[in-house]
């Protein structure tokens, strides 16, 4: 009776404090890591592991932002700039200085962290519109940083190339594209099972609440005690550690860096990353990661079908445009119909069927 989800049956703190307190939801999640840790790794061809391995840097990255802007509502345009610190970290670190991979993560994240904190310091004063300035002014700064100051990036339009991610010195021998790529994939996803539950605990602590009470109204989080300045600076840097691990997985993972990886349009893509899968969740940020990194690919796959089938494909110019305006149109008419989010709309068809067929 007690595992019941019509009442409040907890007995201990520990019970109080689980992040899935009902048996449904660990049935699930034990589900989802045998799936996507098991079977899905082994089963998978090649370009099914591209995809999964860019849309899990991709949702690191995402809850990084969601922690900045869902949760503590400080607006950044200039994402992409901090994972941009973070892959040029590790890849100095590691072609220069020979540092393995597992330690040039944290120190991707700590120099991320920095910078993004520094850039940070403005929102005591302004925020909203004003403060998605600042961080933009955060992205042209350091891409004109890193392509003009040569010790960095070795000049304007260079690369840098990096050395497999290794784990304590060790990299698989084989040649085997699938095999290598299937390698990442491990790496990638158990840094995101990382991310994804330190990110759920901090939302439930002291740390996380502050956060929110700022979101809500930062004038009456000051009257209550809380440090607004304190905990914006600690948002900034925790989405830009997030950030800059993200960078440095992103750049190990094609092993070389590069700035154009980093550009204006993929900060614009993880803010609608975070809108579209809903603001001030975690699940919502991996939601829309997925989403905005699996829409270009349908779009292009049934624009391609539409023109083979209706046009011959001589329209193919035409159709790329076209899949830009929808791209556009359907993310217009999905904040309409959901403003907020996919989680929002994942949580209505659980109510759903969590009551049906009684409407009550």
């Amino acid at each position: 009776m007690i595992n019941r989800e019509c009442g409040n049956y907890k007995r201990t703190y520990r019970a109080d404090m689980a992040l899935y307190p009902v048996p449904l939801q660990r049935y699930t999640i034990m589900a989802a890591v045998v799936t996507f840790y098991i079977i899905f790794p082994l089963l998978a061809n090649e370009y099914a592991l591209n995809l999964a391995n860019l849309i899990g840097i991709a949702c690191i990255s995402a809850i990084g932002l969601n922690i900045l802007t869902g949760y503590t509502g400080q607006i950044s345009i200039g994402h992409a700039a901090f994972m941009m610190v973070g892959a040029y970290t590790a890849a100095i670190l590691n072609s220069r200085y020979g540092v393995s991979f597992l330690l040039c993560l944290p120190a991707a994240g700590i120099m991320a962290a920095a910078v993004g904190s520094f850039f940070g310091i403005p929102s005591l004063r302004i925020k909203g519109l004003y403060l998605a300035i600042s961080t933009l002014a955060a992205q042209f700064i350091i891409e004109w940083v890193i392509n003009h100051w040569t010790w960095v990036s070795g000049g304007a339009f260079s690369s840098i190339y990096l050395s497999p991610p290794d784990l304590f010195g060790w990299i698989p021998a084989t040649k085997d594209g699938e095999a290598i790529l299937r390698y990442k994939y491990y790496i990638i996803f158990v840094l995101l099972a990382v991310a994804v539950v330190f990110a759920l605990n901090l939302v439930r602590s002291r740390v996380g609440r502050a956060f929110i009470a700022i979101r809500d109204n930062d004038v009456s989080a000051e009257i209550i005690g809380i440090n607004v300045f304190r905990y914006k600076i600690t948002a900034f840097a925790l989405s830009s550690f997030y950030a800059g691990v993200g960078g440095a997985l992103y750049c190990f993972y094609y092993e070389v860096a590069t700035y154009e990886s980093f550009s204006l349009i993929i900060s614009i893509d993880y803010l609608a990353m975070v809108i579209i899968g809903g603001l001030g969740s975690v699940l919502g940020a991996i939601y829309g990661a997925i989403f905005i990194s699996l829409l270009p690919i349908v779009l292009d796959i049934s624009g391609t079908w539409v023109g083979d089938a209706f046009f011959g494909g001589a329209s193919t110019e035409i159709l790329a445009n076209v899949q830009v305006v929808t791209f556009g149109a359907l993310i217009i008419f999905f904040l309409v119909v959901e403003p907020e989010g996919l989680n929002k709309l994942w949580r209505n068809i659980k109510d759903y069927f969590r009551v049906w067929p009684f409407s009550y």
